[in-house]
C-alpha cells in the first residue's frame, strides 16, 4: 500500500513522458494499491484545477481522474491527527494516511520534507 502525495498527480497530469505518468498509469494494478482520504482527494482537486491551465485536460477530466482515484484507493478514515509534524501542513495530510492506513511508501518528489517520519 502506498499514498501519492499531490506533486506526483500533478506532475502525471502534466506530462504524459515521466515516471509520475507511468506510476499513476499502474494504479487500479495488482502492483500496488494506493491510500486516499477525503482531505487528501481534495487538496489533490485544488492543486490539479489550478494547473489545469497547463494541461490538455478539462475540468471533467480532471474530476475523472480523481473519480477513479478513489473508486480504486483504499479510503482510510483519519481518526486522529498527527499535526504539526511537517513543515507543510498538506505534506502533514499525507504523512497522517500513510500511518493510518500503514502504507509502505510515500510516494513524493519532496523526499526532504518528509524526513523524520
Amino acid at each position: 500500500m502506498i499514498v501519492l502525495d499531490t506533486n506526483v498527480i500533478v506532475a502525471a497530469v502534466r506530462s504524459r513522458k515521466g515516471a509520475a505518468f507511468q506510476l499513476l498509469s499502474l494504479v487500479g494494478s495488482a502492483r500496488f494499491h494506493i491510500a486516499v482520504s477525503v482531505p487528501l482527494v481534495l487538496e489533490y482537486e485544488d492543486a490539479l484545477l489550478r494547473q489545469l491551465a497547463e494541461t490538455s485536460l478539462s475540468k471533467a477530466d480532471i474530476h475523472a481522474v480523481l473519480d477513479y482515484l478513489c473508486s480504486v484507493g483504499k479510503h482510510q478514515d483519519i481518526f486522529f491527527l498527527w499535526r504539526p509534524m511537517l513543515r507543510d501542513p498538506k505534506d502533514d495530510m499525507v504523512a497522517e494516511v500513510a500511518v493510518a492506513a500503514g502504507c509502505d511508501s510515500i510516494v513524493t518528489y519532496n523526499r526532504r520534507d518528509f524526513v523524520g517520519v
